[in-house]
This record gives structure tokens, sequence and C-alpha cells, in this order.
């Protein structure tokens, strides 16, 4: 990693030592989880991972949290384009406040065989805006969210566009929990992205799942978070059939 990569993680370390300083202990909240998928599908994509852990830590202050997210495969299956084993670490700072949340975010899925300081081309820099309907209206659940590219990796191929301009791949995601018996949330999503960029050569549907999430009790103080999920990728012609659990604090 160069200079330059160290100092713009140095910034993102810094700013999280500084939070403990300037919270008291009731607002300064520290959380962290694994996930294990049966495989990984985002946004449609496939990510070429099988089975995986995500592991994921949250640093939060009132309404603003840093967060560390992860996926790891683990099976012998999941194999990227690079060739090594699919492997992603992202960076999220976000900000809610009153049903409304505003996201900055730094992926990077290169791959066990690849280096993470690359940012013009291995990192793929976005913003998103999202709202949770149910914070003002009880009983209207919806939640919705724009996440547009806006530097980094994602632009067109040389050759497809000679400007070699960034693509501003933008997703659209509405997705609706019901409360069910037996503690069983179902939430039907639909997934879209309104032009050309990376999830598709044009306008589209991207995925349509609909998942089952229940907490299982196994003490009076520990659950384990379930799920079961069916996916669609339309303009992929695929189909998920997917299972996880997840452990956390």
């Amino acid at each position: 990693m160069n200079m330059k990569s160290f100092k713009k993680v140095g910034l993102v370390l810094g700013a999280a030592l500084l939070v403990p300083g300037m919270a008291n202990a009731g607002d300064f909240v520290v959380s962290g989880k694994a996930d294990f998928v049966s495989d990984y599908i985002w946004r449609g994509l496939d990510q070429n991972s099988g089975f995986s852990i995500q592991p994921s830590l949250t640093l939060s202050y009132k309404g603003l949290s840093l967060n560390a997210w992860g996926s790891q495969t683990l099976s012998k299956w999941g194999v990227n384009d690079n060739g090594g084993g699919a492997k992603e670490f992202d960076i999220n700072l976000s900000y809610a406040i009153k049903g409304f949340s505003v996201t900055v975010s730094d992926y990077w899925w290169s791959g066990t065989d690849m280096p993470y300081g690359y940012y013009e081309d291995a990192h793929y820099f976005e913003g998103t805006l999202a709202y949770n309907f149910g914070e003002a209206f009880d009983k209207f659940a919806l939640n919705i969210s724009w996440s547009t590219m806006f530097a980094g990796g994602d632009k067109f191929v040389l050759g497809e566009d000679p400007t070699d301009n960034n693509k501003f791949s933008t997703y659209v995601n509405l997705s609706y929990p019901v409360s069910l018996p037996a503690d069983i949330t179902l939430t039907p999503a639909l997934g879209f992205t309104p032009w050309k960029g990376m999830y598709n050569d044009k306008a589209g549907v991207t995925d349509v799942s609909i998942k089952a999430s229940k907490d299982i009790q196994v003490t009076d103080k520990f659950a384990i978070p379930v799920f079961v999920q069916a996916l669609v990728a339309p303009v992929h012609d695929r189909t998920y059939l997917l299972a996880g659990f997840s452990l956390g604090f």
C-alpha cells in the first residue's frame, strides 16, 4: 500500500479513535456481528463467493455511525475474476435522523490475491439516500433507497466510451417488512437500475426477492437470527435460494 493509501485509511481510523473521546458512555455504542450465508448475491449480481462469512464492526454516536463490513468465502468454489478467493472490505459512514439516512461508502471487492491500495480503479465510491416511512407512519413500513456510484472504478471501459467517464451506476431498492405470527418477518423487495451501468447495459429490474426471517431463541438472553430468501435476478436470468444466520453483540 502506498503513502497516499495509508493516509486515506489513517483518516478513517483517526475518526474512529476520536469518537469515544467526544461521546458519553450512553451515546457511544460499539456493535459487531458475523453473518454466515449460503451464497452472496448483491443487487442481483452473483459475487461467486459460495458459502461465506460476512463480519461487520460498527461505531455509533447518536445518529452518526462508522461501519466496516467484509465478506470472505469459506468455500473452494468461491473464486473471483482474478483467480483468487472472493474477498470484500467496505467502509461506510452514515448519518440518520427521523427516518432519513445518508451514507457514503467505499467498496473494495478485488479478492484475496489483489492489493487494497489502488483507489482510482479498485475502489468504488457511492452515495446513498434512504427513507424509512415507518418512522412517521406506524402502519406503512416501506423502506426506499437510492444509491449512485460517483468515483473510483465505476467507469466505462475504454473503447465503449471515448471519454472514459464515470458510469454513475445507480441502484434503487424498495422493501416492505410484514410481521407474521410466530414472530416471523416476511420482507418482499424490489431492486432496479434506471440507466446503463455496472448492473445492466440498460434500465431494468435487477432483483426481486422475498425473505423470511426469525430470531431463534436459545436462552432467555441469547437468540440467533436466521433467514431464508428466494431471489430472482431478471436482467441476468438467474434464480437463487439463500439461507443464513447471524451471531453478534
